[in-house]
């Protein structure tokens, strides 16, 4: 599933292409993808201008002129399609499945916008664990509720943190993952941040915030999270067996991994084999020697 770097990508992909125009045609070729469409989804859509894009978590926001918003999640394997009056097409997110006979062709777009200066922007999710609504600038969507801050952002810090995590018996990696403390961060992000940060994702969150003085390793561990996320936006995110990026090639911080998906393989640090656990149903990697 994507990540936050991966989801930002395609958000920069977007912005030059919808930001300023309006919706001249909304056609729907199934009636939802994991929920159904909200009623008079094409209607509400069709004459608005999109005023602005963002990212928020691993969701994408398009403010409408009317004051409401088109809320868009990428699922597993949601991307876009852009195609201009010219001809030419610029994939943002380019997924590769197991089944490419099953991929390929139009069988999987969705939802194609039509803008007014000509460009087509199309939808497609093969597995359909998308997400796209219609919601209320002021009333909020349920989705983005109670979601942390952005850790690329300026409340994201140790003393944040810190405040976060006092008393807390949960492991340091499942409180990072805890879209109510930390918004948008993931699997390999995590996993790759606190091997930088030196930290074991077993140990409980709660210990590194214990009395009044800012735990250094809590600085550590903030920094290291703004870097891997900065980092993989920089090398245009990566390419596990889904992502590329917003000019349609494959992203490459996978290269670039010290412990995700390497288990076995040796630190690239002390030498030692990385080792891998299963939290909360998803897979830990770590070097047990250098995360402490």
């Amino acid at each position: 599933m994507p990540e936050l770097p991966e989801v930002e990508i395609v958000t920069r992909g977007l912005k030059p292409v919808l930001e300023g125009k309006r919706v001249q045609r909304v056609e729907l070729r199934r009636d939802g993808l994991r929920f159904k469409f909200p009623e008079r989804f094409s209607a509400r859509l069709e004459g608005r201008t999109i005023q602005s894009l963002a990212r928020r978590a691993k969701y994408i926001v398009a403010s409408l002129d009317d004051g409401n918003c088109l809320l868009i999640h990428l699922g597993m394997t949601g991307r876009f399609s852009i195609l201009t009056p010219s001809g030419r097409t610029k994939v943002l997110g380019d997924f590769y499945y197991e089944d490419e006979a099953e991929a390929s062709g139009a069988t999987h777009d969705h939802v194609v916008l039509t803008l007014d200066d000509g460009t087509r922007v199309i939808y497609s999710d093969p597995r359909r664990f998308g997400v796209m609504d219609l919601f209320s600038h002021k009333e909020g969507h349920k989705l983005l509720d109670g979601l942390g801050v952005e850790p690329l952002g300026n409340e994201f810090n140790a003393q944040y943190l810190a405040a976060k995590f006092t008393q807390k018996a949960a492991p340091l990696k499942a409180a990072l993952l805890d879209q109510k403390i930390v918004a948008g961060l993931g699997n390999i992000y995590v996993c790759e941040a606190l091997y930088r940060a030196r930290l074991s994702p077993s140990r409980k969150a709660g210990t590194l915030a214990r009395g009044r003085k800012i735990d250094a390793r809590l600085e550590a561990l903030a920094r290291d999270i703004r870097e891997v996320l900065r980092d993989a936006i920089a090398y245009g995110g990566s390419t596990l067996r889904d992502f590329a990026g917003a000019d349609g090639a494959a992203g490459n911080f996978q290269e670039r991994f010290q412990v995700y998906g390497r288990e076995g393989e040796p630190c690239r640090n002390c030498g030692a084999a990385i080792k891998r656990i299963v939290q909360s149903g998803r897979s830990t990697f770590f070097c047990k020697t250098c995360q402490k």
